[in-house]
């Protein structure tokens, strides 16, 4: 097959151009499939390396380049929530830098996930993806050298902004690499595959570095591997572009990305400011205007990052509803359910690691039989019972945390639960969204797709750290009332929503004078997981009944279909 300007990924069945936004299609299609120079040339001595490597050599070295590339990428997401508690207690942080640490490289994610799209088109998808991993292994670097949370934290959007760079090069790489189509099918399955490994195995290699070593080898460890990553891809990756790359949309991407943070901001730091403060109400004030100024660009630009229009298609908002309603729930409450782990059940880091394989391993094998069941019944039937289905987990999750003497026993079902609903989920949701829709207009549906996920999971993991600080200090102002001050309480229960508990004793001596203080603070842990597990099932379940209703009847999404094969005749 001759090669081509822009890249193709073959998904389902027909190879799709790949330009800009585009890759985005491939990329969620493929994490879904079942198991789920940097300004000029190479160094001569390179060239004349991967000149000796036959084709099929350096599609394999190619492919192990991206491979690593994913790991990292999912590592990064799912191992640092099981550091959290020891990130809190060694660097003397609070709960809101926890959240930051997280969200931080969240938002960086979502800012230049457009961004880098087009620009890897434009200065070709090598060179962007060399730059990615090269700043990855230095942020990562810095990340691992934090001697405060201030630093880790802007590390963290950092490495999150070179993240969403490796991100979107991955898959544009690999289309243009692999032109025969079997060969292609075969490598965005095994890089889907790889992934989903680093996604779903995360939490027990944090936890297991960190008994081995200590935390800054979480960080460290991607150094190693960005600076053999960077060997694999000099040796076998090829160089491409797209002549005919669209214009940047700085403006929607500079609006969108200062609204989510403002109301990200609004939530994490509220307590400190007062929800009614002046400062409080500017920074909400900014942050809808933003919004609404986001609207506005994306409605007059000639090539926006969203276009609304796509809303009108019932198929692609249902699914679209889909996406929000797996990141409103399961995917923040994975950065808070170690916490529970180890400061309410009392677990070691490794134990809270091994724990979480029941919450992440059904989203690995689930996804062959939602591609079964989406051919059988429809999306628009099992995305709103996959997300019932996550919410039931998190119902039972909240019964067995309830139990007198639980554990992660009593914690199991609910946990293999909701990990079965995402699985359920996340396969129809990316297909549809991104079929919903002409090709020519996919990669922008996908693009609002993986946008919907990553502000949904940036908001969420901001309202439940909210809902989780406030309920614990509800509980110990009712217990610790007239012993303790007001601030005292607030410090006291940020310690503890942190899963600093071991160091209560030392910090607040005054504490364990009073009579039955231990058992107050696991109780006020407890009874708080409890109402953000409430608030996660009931909010998935409302967004379960909303893609329901939006799909509406099938005869509804038949009609829908054949106007989108005529309009794209």
């Amino acid at each position: 097959m001759a090669a081509v300007s822009r890249g193709q990924a073959f998904v389902a069945g027909s190879p799709i151009s790949l330009g800009g936004a585009e890759v985005l299609v491939a990329m969620n299609r493929a994490i879904s499939t079942p198991a789920g120079s940097l300004l000029g040339g190479l160094n001569p001595r390179w060239k004349a390396r991967t000149m000796t490597f036959s084709p099929a050599r350096k599609n394999t070295v190619a492919l192990a380049a991206i491979c690593l590339t994913a790991l990292m990428f999912g590592l990064e997401i799912s191992s640092v929530p099981v550091i959290l508690p020891t990130l809190e207690t060694v660097l003397r942080g609070d709960f809101k830098d926890m959240q930051w640490i997280m969200n931080a490289y969240t938002i960086a994610c979502t800012t230049v996930l457009m961004a880098a799209g087009t620009l890897a088109d434009r200065y070709g998808r090598r060179r962007m993806l060399v730059i990615g991993l090269a700043l990855f292994g230095m942020t990562s670097l810095i990340c691992g050298l934090a001697q405060n949370v201030s630093v880790l934290i802007a590390s963290r959007f950092l490495q999150g902004m070179s993240g969403g760079v490796m991100l979107i090069c991955q898959i544009a790489v690999l289309s243009h690499q692999f032109q025969d189509g079997r060969q292609r099918s075969r490598a965005f399955a095994i890089w889907g595959i790889v992934f989903g490994v680093g996604l779903g195995f995360g939490p027990i290699i944090g936890g297991m570095i960190v008994a081995l070593s200590n935390w800054q080898w979480v960080f460290l460890v991607h150094v190693l591997l960005t600076a053999l990553t960077l060997m694999l891809v000099f040796s076998g990756v090829e160089e491409s572009r797209d002549p005919q790359a669209k214009k940047l949309d700085r403006l929607g991407i500079v609006t969108l990305s200062l609204s989510v943070l403002g109301l990200t901001y609004f939530i994490t730091q509220g307590p400190d400011l007062g929800f009614g403060s002046g400062k409080a109400i500017a920074i909400i004030a900014a942050s809808v205007v933003s919004f609404i100024a986001f609207i506005c660009v994306e409605k007059l630009h000639p090539h926006p990052m969203f276009d609304f229009s796509v809303f009108k298609i019932r198929n692609f908002s249902g699914a679209l509803i889909g996406s929000i309603g797996m990141n409103f729930s399961f995917w923040p409450f994975m950065i808070y359910l170690p916490i529970y782990f180890q400061s309410a059940l009392g677990y070691g880091i490794v134990a809270a690691g091994l724990s979480l394989l029941a919450y992440t391993l059904p989203t690995l094998v689930m996804p062959p039989l939602a591609e079964r069941l989406s051919l059988r019944y429809q999306p628009r039937v099992v995305i709103p019972w996959g997300l019932f289905t996550i919410g039931l987990g998190f119902f039972l999750m909240r019964y067995g945390s309830r139990a007198e003497h639980a554990s992660w026993l009593t914690m199991l079902p609910g946990c293999l639960l909701a990990g079965i609903g995402l699985g359920l989920t996340n396969t129809p949701v990316t297909n549809t969204t991104t079929g919903s829709v002409s090709s020519a207009r996919a990669g922008m549906a996908s693009g609002m797709d993986m946008s919907a996920r990553l502000i949904t999971l940036a908001i969420n993991i901001a309202l439940m750290g909210l809902l989780l600080l406030e309920g614990i200090f509800a509980q110990v102002k009712s217990a610790f009332h007239g012993a303790l001050n007001t601030a005292q309480l607030r410090l006291l229960a940020e310690s503890i929503a942190a899963g600093n508990t071991a160091s209560l004793g030392h910090d607040m001596p005054e504490l364990f004078r009073l009579e039955g203080a231990a058992s107050v603070v696991r109780a006020a842990l407890a009874h708080s997981f409890g109402v953000v597990m409430l608030y996660g099932a009931i909010g998935v379940w409302v967004l379960a009944g909303v893609s329901w209703v939006i799909f509406g009847p099938s005869k509804v999404l038949v009609h829908a279909a054949k106007v989108k094969t005529e309009g794209a005749r």
